[in-house]
């Protein structure tokens, strides 16, 4: 019997026997590259920096690099196989998607040679199988931070993140703690501290902590295996990251005001009270940062505009959580992807509450939910989390997307966010599912809002007009948010799998409508994502 191989270690024997795409391929595939609109990321909060904070940015962008090399290992394996590839369409959409699967089509290979992506990426033997992972008996294989390996004799062991990853972590704690020696603000010096530990041992609680207590410094850097979206065998394992931040003081004074709101709109919510007995801590950040570096996870096929950190629920029970609004990510994408979207979908007569302050508002609010809501099932089947097992990102980004125009809307109506009204959030937001939907079901945002498309669409929340355009009925939507908040929270808090697993797969779906209405988008030119150009 043939031996089977590692992803990892096959990528490059793979690609020496890619063929090269015809010149209509090529045609194509460029046309995917230019699908990403190029934005230069940059910031004015720049000016401000000292001569000392701008030592410590550039040792973060060392690290940084250090970290998109380590995500490649994670999902792909060597990367220099897609430096050898004969197209430059194919390099740089490689660059893009961090291998040869279109993450924005359902990880689809563009590249010759290529099949199906393993479900567990490079975490897991490439031919492992959920019944061998279920049976192989060491209880550090449900760790977010190690990998499985093969021994010799084909018998599976664990690896921590320390050891797998040894030479690349050396170099980035080097570069943290030089950076630590630099900073006069004791807070982050305290954090990058903790966390060069963290690095070292794979414990990064101390490091959240510390984290949590950071307040007051103005740069800032969000580093390590953070998210779990490449693991598709079991939602565990986590991917290297990293954001390099600039605090935007103004705007986060102006957010200030709502984190001691949290507990209040957790008791709004529509459902039972038995589903909304979790308190949320009112420790938590909210504020307003422009992202000046993306590397890694974060950097991969869709960018990420907005974070809600940590996800480890032990620090979520005592500091909460921190919530940042990335604004120049925010602004590059209400302008070159949603406006236009929502201009080629909605009649005209609505167009205008098309709002870049609306976009703003339900993104803040996304974060916000996903501290709300239920956390333990009512029926004791444990955590949320675990209930739902491989369903449990999908369900929470949709209950984050459809709690967080709920709030939105509450509050416009208790007069505690200006400028905009719910007619602006609500349109603003059925123009971002046809947004989102265009990631693909490979995403678990992207899935979630396929549901939440459907729903609405499916109760009225809006309708095609004569001529084929959205009309949104501005008096129903707010009974079909509740009636969407509610279903997701009852799903949560019963831990129903079987259900939650039945009804994304029927409704994680694009219907012909759908369909038809991202092709008019599509012919339109209009992006699906940004890439950035980072300028300092």
């Amino acid at each position: 019997m043939m031996k089977k191989t590692n992803l990892c270690t096959a990528a490059a024997l793979v690609a020496a026997m890619t063929v090269s795409c015809s010149d209509k391929g090529k045609s194509e595939l460029q046309t995917k590259v230019d699908e990403y609109a190029v934005v230069n990321i940059s910031s004015p909060l720049m000016d401000n920096l000292s001569d000392k904070d701008r030592q410590v940015l550039n040792l973060f962008r060392s690290a940084a690099v250090v970290i998109d090399d380590l995500f490649w290992q994670q999902t792909f394996g060597d990367n220099k196989a897609m430096d050898a590839l004969s197209s430059q369409a194919e390099k740089d959409f490689a660059k893009i998607n961090y291998g040869p699967w279109d993450r924005l089509d359902n990880n689809a290979p563009f590249v010759s040679g290529y099949g199906e992506k393993p479900a567990g990426a490079c975490y897991y033997p490439a031919d492992i199988t959920k019944a061998e992972f279920d049976a192989y008996d060491d209880p550090a294989k449900n760790s977010p931070y190690t990998v499985l390996r093969r021994n010799a004799d084909g018998s599976l062991r664990t690896v921590w993140y320390r050891d797998e990853y040894k030479t690349s972590l050396d170099k980035i704690c080097l570069y943290l703690e030089e950076a630590a020696g630099i900073t006069e603000n004791p807070g982050l010096k305290n954090y990058l501290k903790k966390r060069v530990e963290a690095f070292r041992t794979d414990d990064y609680y101390e490091s959240d902590l510390a984290w949590m207590d950071m307040k007051d410094s103005n740069i800032d850097i969000v580093i390590g295996p953070i998210e779990n979206y490449d693991d598709k065998l079991n939602e565990i394992k986590t991917s290297y990251e990293c954001f390099i931040l600039l605090k935007d003081e103004e705007r986060s004074r102006d957010l200030a005001k709502y984190v001691s709101m949290l507990p209040d709109l957790q008791k709004m919510l529509p459902c039972p009270e038995e589903y909304k007995t979790f308190v949320p801590g009112t420790s938590s950040d909210l504020n307003v940062y422009d992202a000046v570096y993306y590397a890694g996870d974060c950097n991969a096929g869709s960018k990420t505009i907005a974070i809600n950190l940590p996800n480890d629920d032990r620090v979520q029970a005592v500091k909460g959580t921190r919530r940042l609004q990335l604004y120049n990510s925010i602004t590059a994408k209400f302008g070159k992807i949603l406006l236009p979207i929502g201009k080629a979908l909605i009649e005209p007569s609505q167009r205008k509450h098309l709002r870049s302050e609306a976009f703003f508002w339900n993104v803040t609010f996304h974060e916000v939910a996903h501290g709300l809501g239920v956390k333990e099932t009512v029926n004791g089947l444990g955590s949320v989390d675990s209930a739902l097992k491989d369903e449990k990102t999908t369900w929470e980004e949709a209950k984050a997307d459809i709690l967080g125009l709920f709030m939105v809307c509450k509050l416009i109506d208790m007069k505690e966010i200006p400028l905009i009204t719910k007619e602006d959030a609500i349109t603003t937001f059925i123009a971002g599912l046809v947004r989102s939907v265009r990631f693909g079901a490979a995403s678990s945002h992207g899935k979630a809002n396929m549901m939440c498309y459907n729903f609405m669409k499916d109760n009225g929340a809006f309708t095609r007009n004569k001529s084929g355009l959205y009309h949104i009925d501005y008096e129903k939507a707010p009974e079909v948010i509740n009636a969407w908040a509610e279903l997701i929270l009852t799903t949560q808090a019963t831990g129903n799998y079987q259900f939650a697993k039945e009804y994304s797969s029927k409704n994680a779906t694009v219907g012909e409508p759908l369909a038809a209405d991202i092709a008019h988008v599509n012919g339109k030119n209009i992006p699906r994502d940004i890439r950035f150009d980072f300028v300092w």
